[in-house]
């Protein structure tokens, strides 16, 4: 058994430390746990790793973060002296490990040769992402798991651009790591010399105000924020996460003067001890920011909530009845397409050749409105990667003017200094609609009735079907196997009339019987276009042990809309269970 064997090999190496190797004598009798922590290596997919804390090759430990940074190193080194002293930019979350991975991160670069600037305290996703842009690096690591339980965390790396690295680079960089056999092969360098040497720089105030101002110099309506920011009221979670400095200085900072912060979910927090777990798409994670809402009075406009990492956004509002809703990140997002379109056209600013850039997952309510005011939408695969590879290319060939991105995972994102999505500057801006709507004497909830009665009654949901382990990564492959070799013709009495299959690179017209290229990188997914125009589509994540369903429908009403999903969702699940 391959496992055992690189069990025993971790317990008696001279380099695993005692603290690691007493973790692993105490399953020494458990073979399933044995197993599942070594069965394969921790894989360095297409953005960096992610996995459970913990002793073992598919662990996050020192090790296997070690064993990934060097890789990296190694690639670097290969780009020559210049990327060497250009360095790495390198930040991190408030989960377990995360500062202390930041650190061996730097320290393993620097006895390689190579710079590195690091944070001193945890920072939102979109601080490294300009960070590397503004120093001019060549490269950037961030340490976060993003909403994944606490026992989780991660690596993710960003390439010169201020993007996540791209499928080639990914694949590159994963035949460097691939390479190093022995964890003996790992350099480092102690803390002081690599200080005094000028290789590990600590990165000041001065670069975050740069992105504050930047931040700040997004905002579409100033003027009407100063004549607002004081009636708008604002509660704000940054569910023990990162979001909570850089949030509420760039709020306060525009003008937004009524912000209350959920006080038992303000300061960092590994083990994020008010929620199940820190991913604000779910209602549970704003119990208490709507428990002091109502203790306020219900007079609150929004609820913000960032994640552990501040990438992502979740919105809730009180709907006509008074009830607070969790907008969903397709709802937030066709709102602010329309805000950042609506108020660029008012003010004779929306360039002809601009784009709106959503993923192949996404609702195509945001598209439909992007059309009305004559901007084109492109799709990309899911993953916010894909739309920063997008902005690079915009950016070198000067074809297109980037207006804004998003995917229904509650991300967004505004301007172009920053290349993932970001919790800081979407959390300005959907306050900022807020306060056009309110305005205009209407809620943000209303604002999104009066699209719905526009362009559509949209509804989506995601599902996901848990897999662990070995064998659920089996029952995954087989599932899409499956699908794909014996398709569904219709789904709810209604006719599939498209068939997308992203791995094949194929879209099937099953009306015509015609066959299309699909012109993006492969990946493992299906969509399933129906007869009247909704959807369904399914994926393996790339980053949990999961299998995500993807619905979309388009009814005569809220509750119409409501039933065709129960609809749909029930033919789906009998056909995938079947």
């Amino acid at each position: 058994m391959e496992y055992r064997k690189k069990y025993e090999q971790w317990l008696n190496s001279p380099i695993i430390d005692h603290k690691t190797k007493e973790e692993l004598k105490l399953i020494a009798d458990d073979e399933k746990e044995i197993e599942d922590r070594f069965y394969k290596d921790l894989e360095f997919g297409t953005g960096g790793l992610r996995g459970v804390i913990g002793a073992g090759s598919n662990r996050m430990n020192i090790y296997t973060v070690g064993k990934a940074t060097q890789g990296l190193a190694n690639y670097i080194k290969k780009h020559g002296k210049e990327a060497m002293d250009r360095g790495v930019v390198i930040a991190y979350d408030s989960r377990r490990m995360s500062s202390e991975f930041a650190e061996r991160v730097a320290l393993i670069l620097n006895g390689n040769g190579i710079k590195a600037f690091l944070y001193s305290e945890l920072q939102p996703v979109a601080v490294l992402s300009f960070t590397v842009r503004e120093l001019g690096a060549i490269a950037g690591v961030v340490i976060t798991a993003s909403h994944n339980p606490p026992q989780y965390n991660g690596y993710k790396v960003y390439w010169e651009d201020g993007a996540q690295i791209g499928l080639e680079r990914a694949n590159e960089i994963i035949t460097e790591i691939n390479a190093i056999k022995d964890f003996g092969e790992i350099k480092d360098m102690p803390r002081k010399q690599a200080l005094e040497k000028g290789l590990l720089n600590i990165i000041g105030e001065e670069v975050l105000a740069k992105y504050v101002a930047r931040v700040v110099g997004l905002s579409l309506n100033p003027e009407l924020v100063k004549d607002m920011g004081n009636r708008v009221n604002i509660i704000y979670t940054p569910l023990h996460g990162s979001g909570n400095k850089l949030v509420r200085r760039v709020l306060d900072k525009v003008g937004f003067k009524n912000v209350k912060v959920v006080p038992e979910q303000e300061l960092p927090d590994p083990d994020f001890s008010t929620v199940e777990y820190p991913n604000p798409e779910e209602r549970a994670v704003f119990e208490l920011a709507i428990e002091m809402a109502r203790k306020e009075g219900n007079n609150t406009d929004i609820i913000l909530g960032t994640d552990p990492d501040c990438d992502r956004v979740g919105v809730v509002v009180k709907n006509a009845e008074g009830e607070y809703v969790v907008l969903t990140g397709n709802q937030v997002g066709a709102l602010l397409t329309d805000y950042v379109l609506g108020t660029l056209k008012k003010k004779n600013g929306l360039p002809e050749d601009g784009v709106v850039i959503k993923t192949i997952v996404t609702s195509k309510m945001g598209e439909k409105i992007a059309k009305s005011y004559g901007v084109d939408v492109m799709d990309t695969l899911t993953g916010f990667k894909f739309i920063g590879e997008k902005m690079g290319e915009f950016e070198k060939t000067k074809s297109n003017t980037y207006l804004f991105g998003y995917e229904e995972s509650y991300g967004y994102l505004a301007g172009d200094f920053v290349r993932d999505k970001d919790g800081v500057s979407s959390s300005m801006l959907i306050c900022e609609m807020a306060a056009y709507y309110k305005s205009k004497d209407m809620s943000l909830y209303e604002g999104l009735q009066e699209l719905w009665e526009k362009y559509g009654y949209f509804h989506e949901e995601l599902k996901s079907v848990e897999a662990e382990g070995k064998e659920g990564m089996e029952q995954i492959a087989q599932l899409m196997e499956g699908l794909r070799q014996t398709p569904p013709k219709e789904l709810a009495g209604v006719k599939v009339v498209v068939i997308e299959d992203y791995k094949e690179s194929k879209s099937y017209n099953l009306m015509d019987n015609s066959i299309s290229p699909i012109e993006l990188p492969v990946s493992d997914v299906l969509r399933y276009t129906l007869e009247d125009e909704s959807w369904f589509a399914i994926r393996p994540s790339g980053t949990e042990p999961k299998v995500k369903l993807y619905f979309s429908v388009i009814g005569q009403s809220v509750e119409d809309a409501k039933n065709k999903m129960e609809k749909l969702i029930k033919a789906v699940e009998q056909r995938i269970q079947s």
